[in-house]
This record gives structure tokens, sequence and C-alpha cells, in this order.
């Protein structure tokens, strides 16, 4: 298969000719001003019809920064939970992906070229509307540049239809470009800690409780909590994104909600904070009564995205397993 042709937006008739495909147009016009046929005249190109050299392709788009790796939920805590998950998610959820999909022989290749137009599957061929319209094409039709099996140069001819073929000149919709870049990141559920720690002791009735979440060491901080970056690419259009957490929601068991702009500071018993309030996250008025309580934090991503000239912005979630804490009344003895 022969590669592209050099890069240009539009078929000029004159750069036709410079190839012999003028040749073709005339023949098709004439064909043309014929009686009607039960169906569009097609042409096809003679095998003589020299051909231009073709230049290299433009360069992929670069990988995203951060590969995908596990998506399962950890709970890091003396008693592990039952197991995290996406949450409520959003865009970002599922398989994502947006854009067309092309596909010819079995292999995927793009729907839109600048050299040679727009792919439609149905016969494997790029369609590009011939400008400007030749003279005495008739009402009502345009003259097409096919270049089929899959956009082999060998493969060339004109038609003249009444109609583009489905999908002609669709450009992608940036915000499901947006949607299938994050599909190519991971955005992991919290690793969610507490204290008190049941395995050390039980919390008393009315006392701070500290929460925090942690990443799962120093290879992996931006599944967790970004910022990350992507950026997906379809028919001569790029998106980028920005992934980044901008607050925790922490439900407490009981009905209560506790939202922290961060993932919060870790309790250490020998810290000068030890015994007082967590600095940036914690429940501070402690539990009112006494029990069990499963505790479980949910991340809430921003997704901003930007291409095509347009740019915008959505929330993905992620929720972590449930943390068990244990809280006991304060006895006090009489004499």
């Amino acid at each position: 298969m022969l590669t592209r042709a050099a890069r240009s937006r539009r078929t000029s008739l004159s750069a036709l000719a410079t190839t012999g495909l003028a040749v073709l147009i005339t023949v098709g016009l004439a064909a043309a001003a014929a009686p009607a046929a039960a169906a569009p005249p097609v042409v096809a190109a003679p095998a003589a019809v020299a051909l231009p050299v073709a230049a290299e392709p433009a360069a992929d788009p670069p990988d995203v920064i951060c590969p995908p790796t596990q998506t399962t939920c950890e709970v890091w805590d003396d008693e592990p939970g039952d197991g995290g998950g996406p949450g409520d998610g959003g865009p970002g959820d599922g398989g994502g992906g947006g854009g067309a999909t092309c596909q010819w022989d079995g292999q995927v290749v793009p729907c839109y070229d600048e050299v040679l137009g727009w792919f439609h599957n149905g016969d494997g061929c790029y369609y590009k509307l011939i400008e400007p319209r030749p003279e005495g094409t008739p009402e009502g039709f345009d003259w097409y540049l096919l270049t089929c099996n899959g956009g082999d140069l060998g493969s060339q001819r004109t038609e003249l239809l009444d109609a583009p073929p489905p999908g002609f000149g669709t450009p992608p919709d940036p915000a499901e470009l947006a949607r299938a870049a994050l599909a190519s990141i991971d955005l992991l559920p919290p690793r969610v800690a507490v204290a008190p720690r049941r395995r050390i002791g039980s919390g008393l009735v009315g006392l701070p409780v500290w929460m925090w979440a942690s990443t799962a060491g120093s290879g992996q901080p931006r599944h967790y909590f970004g910022p990350q970056q992507a950026s997906a690419s379809d028919r001569g259009l790029t998106v980028w994104i920005a992934a980044e957490v901008t607050r925790v929601s922490w439900d407490m068991g009981n009905g209560t909600k506790v939202t922290c702009s961060g993932p919060g500071t870790a309790y250490e018993s020998d810290s000068p904070l030890a015994g007082k309030r967590s600095p940036d996250c914690g429940y501070h008025s402690g539990y009112p009564e006494p029990g069990n309580y499963q505790i479980q934090a949910t991340t809430h991503w921003t997704v901003s995205w930007s291409g095509g000239g347009e740019s915008d912005s959505f929330e993905v979630t992620r929720t972590s397993g449930t943390v068990t804490i244990e809280i006991d009344e304060l006895q006090v003895v009489t004499q």
C-alpha cells in the first residue's frame, strides 16, 4: 500500500490535472450529461494514471503521562473493609471512549485524513470533495475523489454523487474525546484510615476523630489524588485533560457527613497534636452515642479539558471500602 500524500486541506482541480485525474473527471462529466441511468455513474481510474509520490504521515500523538495500573480498592487499616468501588462515577466511569472507530482489513485507520478526507466503513474508501466544483457538474451532484482499500493511493477514482456517504464531514465531539482520554488513566479509590483505631483501643463518646486518606506508596501518588494528564485524538482533533482531587467527603456511618479539602493528616501518638483535633480533616465533635460505625470516604475528581476551541470540566468520584471504628462511653467510677 502506498502511504499518504503530502498534507493539503483541499484537492483542487488543477492539482488533479497534474496527476492525470482531470481526464477521469472529463470522462465522468460526459457520462453525467448522458441520459440518466439507474444509479449515479462511477468512473474507474485507468491503470496508466500516474499518482503523486507520498510523503511520510504525521507523527502519532504522545502517550498519556500516567498509564493504567491496578483499579482495586485498598483499605489501609488494622481490619480492612470490604473493598471500595468507583462511586457514582459520572463521565469517566466504565470503558470510556468517544469518537468514531474506523477499520479496514482488521486494522484501525484514522476516520479523517487531511489529504484523503473522510473514511467510510461501508466500502473502505476515503472521500474528499473536489473543490472548486468542476464546471458542468449536474445540479444536486458533487464530484468526490475516492481513495479506497483503506487509503491506498493506488486505488483512487472519482465519483459523482448526489449525497456524501454517512459520517462525511462530521467532526468529533471534544467532550467525548475528553472522556476517551480519561478512560486511558487510573483514578483509584482512596485508602483510608481513622484514629482511634480499633486494634489499639476504642474511642470515647464526644472525643475528636481523625480521618485521613493515604496513597499506596512512592510509586502511585498521582493515581489517588492527581494531578494526572492525558490526551485523545480523533479525525485531526486533539483534546487534553487534567484530573485532580478537589475534595474528600467522609460518611461517618451515623448520618453525619464531613468534607475535607485534602487527604488529611495521619495521626501520630507522639505528635504534639496527639489528643487534639485534626488540623485539617476530622469529626471534631465526635460521636454522640456509643457503638460500632462504618466509615467510608469518597474522592471528588475535577477533570478539566480543552481542545477544538472549547473547554469545560466535569466531576468523577471514587469511593473507598469501609473502616470500622468502635466508640464507648466514658465510665465514671465513684466511691
